[in-house]
């Protein structure tokens, strides 16, 4: 097949250009597309590179040794006990962490959208707090009222239920994590959902009233089924970030005590650093996180699209 040139007699220009005129947008999102392949595939292609190797921390990389799926088999097999107790808190934060979040923030949203009140505005403009503070400052904000001796909650615990709870004990610090994930992003699936409603129409509602549906049918039949992309949209975010949690449960417990709040983010971070320096069995397991959330994020938008 005879390559096609351009006036100045370069192969494949021609190829290029008539692509160009075909596919005129490319040129505008051709950016993003060299910004995502330098920032995302490069780097996963050396991390997966990485994860066959023995590399560890400060070693040349001249000095690695290639051992193919060997730091894989390590974890499957349970020669790595804290992998599978990582595997499974991460999933079990994922699932509590999304599920209160979209109900607590559906219903919020359901009462804000049918009250109307003269701070409705504060009301939504403190919403937006927790979602402005970044992770690590909130984490440290809610470790010192999680203070067994001198912490707010414990005071006023004390002062009504005469209660004292250890809240980052090993019994509570799953739950304390879970807790301040819940305060900080149940809001953002309440501003979803809120705007999703402010911009719904009314005739649906006005149609139902006239035919007696009650407030219930109303939910299931007209507000859902309506909103059901909105909500997609919002699980989907909220399940990817609380499978990759790492900053909150980092300064709240750096993983402990023990390896309660171990999540697999967590997990990499100790592998990696420099007490044990392990590069290539970290690398292995962010390459195991990357497939879950490959699988999660593939599973829902399927679902999504057979809706539609």
């Amino acid at each position: 097949m005879k390559s096609v040139k351009n006036k100045k007699g370069i192969p494949g220009d021609g190829l290029v250009h008539s692509y160009l005129i075909r596919n005129p947008h490319t040129k505008f999102i051709f950016p993003a597309m060299l910004t995502m392949v330098v920032m995302s595939i490069i780097p996963t292609v050396f991390l997966f590179i990485i994860s066959l190797t023995n590399y560890q921390l400060g070693w040349d990389f001249g000095r690695a040794k290639f051992v193919g799926l060997q730091n894989f088999i390590r974890l499957f097999s349970g020669s790595d006990p804290d992998f599978w107790h990582s595997v499974f808190i991460s999933l079990a934060f994922m699932l509590l962490a999304t599920a209160i979040e979209m109900i607590v923030g559906f219903l919020i949203a359901m009462l804000l959208n049918s009250w109307e009140f003269k701070l409705k505005a504060l009301v939504i403009g403190i919403l937006i707090i927790p979602l402005a503070t970044t992770p690590s400052i909130a984490a440290q904000m809610w470790k010192l009222m999680f203070n067994a001796e001198y912490g707010i909650l414990n005071y006023y615990l004390q002062l009504l239920f005469n209660v004292k709870v250890t809240w980052l004990s090993g019994d509570m610090a799953f739950w304390s994590v879970l807790l301040v994930d819940i305060w900080q992003f149940t809001p953002f699936v309440t501003l979803i959902v809120y705007a999703g409603l402010r911009s719904m129409p009314h005739e649906p509602y006005e149609s139902a009233a006239i035919d007696g549906a009650s407030a219930w049918q109303e939910l299931t039949r007209i507000t859902i089924p309506m909103m059901h992309k909105l909500l997609y949209l919002a699980l989907l975010f909220r399940a990817i970030d609380s499978l990759k949690l790492f900053d909150t449960a980092y300064v709240l417990t750096q993983g402990g005590p023990g390896n309660a709040t171990e999540f697999l983010s967590l997990h990499i971070y100790r592998m990696a650093n420099a007490q044990n320096g392990l590069i290539g069995r970290a690398a292995a397991i962010a390459i195991v996180l990357l497939v879950l959330v490959t699988a999660i994020s593939s599973i829902l938008i399927r679902q999504q699209r057979k809706e539609d």
